[in-house]
């Protein structure tokens, strides 16, 4: 009797050993679980938090262009003319400055030279 009554005491501890486990599995896929949701969320908002940073940067940068548009097309076209009217016109001076009568349009390109020089 004393035997089955201590046979029956580990039969039952076993039994809630092997509980007691299952229930601590479970416990710790619930809580691995908890940790890839949270995990996940954060990442989430921090991708968000950078696409957001890198589209108010482009934003600015697009309006900063915008206002300075008419501005730069002057300056780009300034150059334009200087890089290639600087060459024709020059190829003209010598022969414009030796000259005593000159036409309006030659007296024109004459000043544009002293300009850009």
């Amino acid at each position: 009797m004393a035997l089955s009554a201590s046979f029956r005491t580990l039969i039952s501890l076993k039994v809630e050993a092997d509980g007691s486990r299952e229930s601590r599995e479970r416990t710790t896929r619930i809580r691995e679980r908890r940790r890839r949701e949270i995990l996940v969320s954060t990442v989430t908002a921090a991708a968000a938090l950078v696409t957001d940073s890198k589209t108010q940067l482009l934003d600015k940068f697009l309006k900063k262009s915008q206002e300075n548009k008419a501005k730069n097309d002057k300056e780009r076209l300034d150059s334009y003319y200087k890089r290639n009217y600087k060459d024709y016109f020059g190829s003209l001076e010598g022969s414009l400055r030796q000259k005593t009568d000159l036409s309006e349009t030659e007296k024109g390109i004459l000043e544009w030279l002293e300009r850009n020089k």
